[in-house]
């Protein structure tokens, strides 16, 4: 019994670790941190140099043919489109008007916002304000993230025997809407975008970081 109860030497084994080993520990948990701050720093790096150097697809100043423009939502205030979606309608209107597509596809849902309107609604009633005859305006107000507005639009352009599009949204939100587009197989992917001069674009660049992150883990799964 001397063996179980004793150590080597014939003593009982310490309840605790040694001061040595203690520190050897809290070496390596503090080599795991900055490892693990390290490889944040990297993919929160990469996806801002992604989000923030992308210019549109095809390259800026390559003519963009196709079928139907799609619109990507954003929040309406007051049931109307707000600032930073008018730019969006504003670019697609530019799009529409130089032959690029000649039809629009709006997307988005109802907001948590108090608005009575889907998204959809306030950007076709904007559309026609600007004299976008309505005939030329398809609605998907179901959608609530851009992979759904995406697949929806998808849904309504097979209804419609469309079969190339040109996704029209903001610079900051480029990279992620032609990445979802290409895993839903749009051929070809085809996204057109516009710098905003009304939002916080060091908010939102930031927030798109985050975004980005749950599309690329929620990507691997679908």
């Amino acid at each position: 019994m001397r063996g179980f109860f004793h150590g080597r030497n014939g003593t009982a084994p310490s309840l605790h670790s040694s001061p040595r080993k203690r520190a050897n520990w809290i070496r390596a948990i503090l080599w795991l941190a900055a490892l693990g701050i390290v490889a944040l720093v990297i993919w929160c790096s990469t996806l801002y140099y992604l989000i923030t150097h992308f210019k549109g697809k095809p390259n800026p100043g390559t003519t963009v043919s196709a079928d139907v423009g799609i619109v990507l939502g954003a929040t309406l205030l007051n049931n109307e489109p707000s600032p930073g979606l008018r730019e969006r309608l504003d670019h697609g209107i530019d799009l529409y008007r130089s032959g690029a597509f000649k039809s629009f596809i709006v997307t988005g849902g109802l907001d948590n916002n108090g608005a009575t309107l889907t998204e959809a609604e306030g950007m076709r009633n904007y559309l026609v304000e600007q004299g976008i005859p309505e005939s030329s305006i398809v609605m998907d107000s179901l959608s609530r993230s851009t992979y759904e507005n995406l697949s929806f639009a998808q849904e309504i352009m097979e209804r419609n025997d469309w079969d190339a599009a040109v996704v029209v949204t903001h610079d900051y939100h480029g990279s992620r809407a032609a990445d979802i587009a290409g895993k839903l197989g749009y051929k070809p992917v085809q996204v057109s975008v516009t710098r905003s001069k009304v939002l916080n674009m060091s908010y939102h660049e930031t927030r798109e970081i985050l975004a980005y992150t749950k599309w690329l883990a929620t990507k691997m799964f679908l």
